[in-house]
C-alpha cells in the first residue's frame, strides 16, 4: 500500500471506462477496480443503434471490447478486487478491498445500477432475445410488435407511452389493482389506445425456442394461469444502485450518489458517473460522458491538492 495512486475508479461500465480513458490520457496514475467483468448493463443488449458512431448497430459485447482497448492503449492498471470501504485520512483515500489496501488523491465511483429482476423461468434465458429493461434502447427493434410491459411505477408507465410510439399493443401487467405512478402518467396511458393494462396479474414464466413467443400471466384474483402470445417483454420493477460500501451521507433517499453538475459529491475528492449518481438518464452515452467529466474534476482536485502539498 505504499504507492499513491492520482486517482482510483470503482466500477468498468461505460462511465468507469470513459474515466479511465481520460484519467490515463492526461497522464494520471490511475487505477481501474472491476470485479465482474467490463461493460455494466450494456452487456445485456443484444443490438445497440444509438450510439454515435455506430449506424448500422453494435452488440453490448462488441462496445465493450472496443472501450475496454481504447482504456488500455493509455496504460491503466486494473484489478478484479471488491472494494468494501472508503476511508479518507490526511487528505488520502485509503480503498479497502477483498484482498489488500489501496492508497488514492481522488476516488470516481461508477459501480452503476442493477435492475431488478423477475426471476421467473425464461428470462435469464432470454434476456436481450425479447426480455428487455430498457426501453429507450429497444424500443425502436420492436415496430408494429404486440409486448408486455410488467411494473406499476413511473418508468413502467413513461416507457409503455414510449413503446406505443414503435408496437402494434402494448400490455402492462401490474400485481396490484392500482398503479403507483403519478396520476399525468395513468392519464397518458389510459387515453393511448395502443396501451391495456392486467390489474392483479403476475407473470410466471417466459417462453420460446429462439426468442421470445409467449409469456404465462397468473390472475391473482382467479387464480387461473393461461399463455398469451407476445414479441416482447420490458420488465420496470426498479433498480437498485451499487452502493453498498458508500457512506449514507453522500446518498439520497433511494441510495442513489449525490452529486453536483462536476459530478462531485458532498465529500471533497469523491466524484461519482454513471448510473450511480442521482437522477441520471441512464443511456451509455451519459454514462460515458459523466466518466469524461469526472475525471476532468478529479483531475483539477488532484493538481491543487499536490500543489499545495508541494510548496
Amino acid at each position: 500500500m505504499n504507492d499513491i495512486y492520482d486517482i482510483i475508479i470503482i466500477g468498468g461500465g461505460p462511465a468507469g471506462i470513459s474515466a479511465g480513458i481520460y484519467s490515463s490520457r492526461a497522464g494520471y496514475n490511475t487505477l481501474l477496480f472491476e470485479n465482474i467483468g467490463f461493460g455494466g448493463q450494456m452487456m445485456l443488449t443484444d443490438i445497440i443503434d444509438n450510439y454515435p458512431g455506430f449506424p448500422e448497430g453494435i452488440t453490448g459485447f462488441e462496445l465493450q471490447e472496443k472501450m475496454v482497448k481504447h482504456m488500455k492503449k493509455f496504460g491503466i492498471k486494473t484489478s478484479t478486487s471488491t472494494v468494501t470501504k472508503i476511508e479518507n485520512i490526511d487528505n488520502i483515500f485509503i480503498i479497502h478491498t477483498d484482498q489488500e489496501k489501496y492508497k488514492s488523491y481522488s476516488v470516481i465511483i461508477a459501480t452503476g445500477a442493477k435492475h431488478r429482476i423477475l426471476n421467473i423461468p425464461g428470462e435469464k434465458k432470454f434476456a436481450a432475445k425479447g426480455v428487455s429493461y430498457c426501453g429507450t434502447c429497444d424500443g425502436p427493434f420492436f415496430k408494429d410488435k404486440d409486448l408486455i410491459v410488467i411494473g406499476g411505477g413511473d418508468t413502467a408507465l413513461s416507457e409503455a407511452i414510449f413503446l406505443s410510439k414503435f408496437a402494434k399493443s402494448v400490455t402492462i401487467i401490474h400485481r396490484r389493482d392500482r398503479f403507483r405512478a403519478v396520476q399525468s402518467l395513468v392519464e397518458q396511458a389510459n387515453k393511448n389506445n395502443k396501451i391495456s393494462f392486467l390489474f392483479n396479474h403476475i407473470a410466471t414464466e417466459i417462453k420460446g425456442s429462439e426468442k421470445v413467443e409467449s409469456i404465462l400471466i397468473k390472475d391473482l384474483i382467479k387464480n387461473d394461469i393461461y399463455e398469451k402470445k407476445i414479441d416482447g417483454i420490458f420488465i420496470f420493477i426498479g433498480l437498485d444502485p451499487n452502493t453498498n460500501f458508500i457512506d449514507k451521507s453522500l446518498l439520497d433517499e433511494n441510495n442513489y450518489i449525490i452529486t453536483d453538475c462536476n459530478m462531485q459529491t458532498k465529500k471533497n475528492g469523491i466524484f461519482a458517473a454513471g448510473d450511480v449518481r442521482s437522477g441520471t438518464f441512464r443511456q451509455i452515452i451519459c454514462a460515458t460522458s459523466n466518466g469524461a467529466t469526472a475525471s476532468e474534476y478529479a483531475g483539477k482536485y488532484v493538481d491543487e491538492l499536490k500543489g499545495i502539498a508541494y510548496k
